[in-house]
């Protein structure tokens, strides 16, 4: 009787679809037939297994000791703080100001910091903060001079458009954004880090003198 030709595709295809979705069967199957050529060669199909070296104690973990875990240092760190103030600079009329030894006065505070950085910030909009010469007053009166020329008061009224507050004022605010309100410096070993020429400016661009107040920030590590 012939084979049934719908059987024998039907059973094909279920072995197809059994080994398709279950590899690890078609290992199975074939062993028996392996096996022989195994002992053979002596090549094994079965998954190598790597043997981890013990030493008889358990668990086999506690053979080796745990890394070494290094001491705490005794050394105290200093630590890292936040300070603000405000203070007011001397009243001033027109000009740039050395003002370094005032700063230093407002603020005692950064014989306490190992390092850091201080911000000096002025909460007006006709003044400005500066770092520059501190030793021959002539530059600083040349820098006035320049900056007059570069803003000048509007004696024809044809420069500007805001002149309620007076000649000067408009022309102050000019400079004020072109010197900036700010200037930042380090600090070390509780002393500003500053070159040797340098020094803190405030430049008063109004004509009468003026009450400024500024705003300083002192972050950094203290000293232990």
């Amino acid at each position: 009787m012939p084979f049934d030709t719908n059987i024998r595709n039907t059973t094909i295809f279920l072995v197809i679809f059994i080994l398709a979705f279950f590899p690890s069967l078609f290992h199975v199957i074939l062993k028996p037939v392996l096996y022989p050529l195994e002992l053979l060669t002596g090549i094994s199909s079965e998954p190598r297994r790597i043997l981890l070296p013990t030493c008889g104690c358990c668990p086999p973990s506690s053979c080796y000791p745990p890394p070494a875990i290094a001491a705490p240092s005794r050394e105290r760190q200093g630590e890292m703080a936040w300070a603000q103030k405000q203070f007011t600079l001397p009243s001033k009329g027109r000009g740039s100001h050395l003002i370094t030894d005032h700063v230093l006065q407002q603020l005692p505070e950064i014989k306490n910091y190992k390092v850091g950085m201080l911000n000096l910030f002025v909460q007006h909009t006709s003044c400005a903060l500066s770092l520059n010469e501190n030793y021959d007053s002539d530059v600083r009166a040349d820098m006035s001079e320049a900056l007059d020329r570069l803003a000048p008061e509007d004696k024809k009224g044809d420069l500007y458009r805001h002149s309620a507050e007076g000649l000067d004022d408009m022309p102050a605010h000019i400079k004020s954004a072109l010197v900036g309100a700010s200037v930042t410096i380090p600090i070390s070993d509780g002393r500003l880090n500053t070159g040797t020429w340098q020094g803190i400016w405030y430049l008063e661009f109004r004509n009468g003198r003026q009450s400024r107040k500024v705003v300083a920030t002192i972050q950094g590590e203290k000293k232990a």
